[in-house]
């Protein structure tokens, strides 16, 4: 996700651990008189203990009259008791039995508060953009809104026979309906977590670019953009065979690219990524769908367990773009990227100090969208790549994206993949990066015949630090409070440069 709107307070939901949701099927109708939304969601679960009464996250009615009312829930058309409360739909005397597998069904409407924007684009015409991230979704669906908990889906939207329907997966039907109405079925068969589930209606304007190894590309604009935003997303044709040569096959049955009305720069939801509706012109299309792309495999198919591992998700679609635009432009690119992202890591440090797995954050998920998880995060892959190599990075990429590429990931877990891909014990690297706050501050003295390096911030680090003298590459491993090294007598009167490619989180 590219995020560049102010962000906005959210409270999260209250995780439902008893159960675990393997299908939702949502039947939707919108139209042009209002804004209320018409809901059909059947849920299929299974029970993971034994259990009386159970929730679905969902947004009541507020006090602005915008929320979701739930009218009727059934289990093979018999009612089921329920209530609600201001962000749960509760159902009661379940009596369900661990390992039980049970569908629901629940009919529902309202004016969602969040989670789906409906309203005029730029242009004035009018749209419906799902928009989940971290956890609205609940705001417009029945669902358990929490990455660990992934289901496959299917959408079934019924709209106004002028729009254009597009949602995650394959497109099974369309169909029209009578009276200008038509339906649209779409249907994902990856299981994919609540945040990147998504519809998108609009008057789009629809190309079909190409196919990249099979996986077909379509681009969604508005038709005033037509011309520039045809050109622009047909980049994705670009981008993919980088990403399916060094990760892994893509993971979804198609890449689609859709000009939207979401809150950020792009949000990456599965096979139906959204841009900001001024993407199509902006000079930075290119690594805006590079890190939107990258999503599909980290966020999208491989998950993240929970949000303290965010870094997960945004630190690899972050570095996966540099790699994209290093093989495409070359090394420099390379560089000059991680020097911007070290220098954004380093100013975030002076106004938040915490550490890139964030324990601290409990609600407002929103506040993690930071340069830890970004750059910071990115910045812990380059240094793991620099540290293993090439080849033995790659294909630890490749293993951790094909073992849980279609479920979740914790830190631990990919710390495991890459000890168990190189034969390293990777414990301290993956320790002091990601659970320690802060970075190596070093104090530099150069001598007539030493360099001496201190440590001066709390925790030490270990790392390997590269210097030049001159036109002489050097590398040490630094590990304690002070490292002197000897010098050539005449190295003090050529130029020391610390770090000169960029490969070391570090301020001096």
């Amino acid at each position: 996700m590219a995020f560049f709107l102010p962000p906005a307070v959210i409270f999260g939901q209250v995780y439902n651990p008893a159960i675990d949701v393997r299908h939702y099927v949502f039947a939707l109708n919108v139209n042009d008189s209002n804004d209320k939304i018409q809901g059909k969601a059947t849920v299929t679960l299974v029970f993971k203990e034994d259990i009386g009464s159970f929730h679905l996250d969902l947004a009541a009615k507020n006090k602005e009259g915008k929320g979701m009312t739930v009218r009727s829930v059934t289990k093979d058309d018999q009612p089921i008791r329920f209530t609600q409360d201001s962000s749960h739909l509760i159902l009661l005397h379940t009596a369900a039995r661990k390992g039980d597998q049970h569908t629901y069904t629940i009919r529902y409407d309202g004016i969602p508060a969040d989670g789906l924007i409906i309203g005029k684009n730029k242009y004035g015409h009018r749209g419906f953009f799902g928009d989940n991230w971290p956890d609205r979704a609940h705001h417009w669906l029945p669902c358990v809104d929490h990455p660990s908990d992934k289901a496959n889906l299917e959408f079934l939207i019924t709209a106004p026979d002028h729009y254009t329907v597009v949602a995650n997966g394959a497109l099974v039907e369309e169909k029209a309906l009578g009276n200008h109405q038509r339906l649209t079925h779409w249907k994902e068969s990856a299981a994919l977590s609540p945040k990147v589930m998504v519809i998108g209606i609009a008057d789009f304007a629809v190309d079909h670019p190409g196919d990249v190894q099979g996986i077909p590309v379509w681009n969604y604009v508005f038709p005033e953009d037509k011309v520039i935003g045809f050109r622009s997303y047909a980049l994705a044709l670009q981008i993919l065979p980088f990403y399916i040569s060094h990760i892994g096959s893509y993971p979804f049955e198609k890449c689609g690219n859709v000009q939207s009305k979401t809150r950020f720069g792009g949000l990456e939801n599965a096979s139906a990524i959204f841009y900001f509706e001024n993407s199509v012109s902006s000079p930075g299309v290119e690594s805006l769908m590079a890190h939107e792309i990258a999503h599909q495999w980290f966020g999208d198919a491989a998950t993240e367990t929970g949000w303290k591992h965010l870094w997960l998700s945004e630190g690899f679609a972050t570095y996966m773009t540099h790699c994209y635009l290093e093989n495409k432009y070359g090394t420099d690119t390379l560089k000059k990227g991680m020097e911007k992202d070290r220098t954004k890591v380093l100013t975030f440090e002076k106004k938040r100090l915490t550490a890139v797995v964030d324990t601290t954050v409990k609600d407002d998920y929103m506040q993690l969208l930071n340069p830890n998880s970004y750059e910071k995060g990115g910045w812990v892959l380059h240094m793991l790549r620099r540290r293993l190599g090439d080849s033995l990075f790659w294909k630890g990429i490749n293993a951790y994206y094909t073992t849980y590429g279609t479920s979740n990931a914790s830190s631990a877990d990919l710390e495991k993949t890459m000890e168990n891909i190189s034969g390293q014990d990777l414990h301290t690297f993956f320790h002091q990066w990601l659970d320690i706050a802060g970075h190596p501050h070093l104090r530099i003295s150069l001598a007539v015949n030493t360099l001496q390096i201190d440590q001066q911030q709390p925790d030490l680090y270990e790392f390997p630090l590269d210097y030049s003298i001159g036109s002489v590459r050097h590398t040490i491993q630094i590990k304690d409070r002070s490292t002197t090294i000897r010098l050539d007598p005449d190295a003090s009167q050529q130029q020391l440069v610390l770090d000169p490619d960029v490969n070391l989180l570090f301020s001096k």
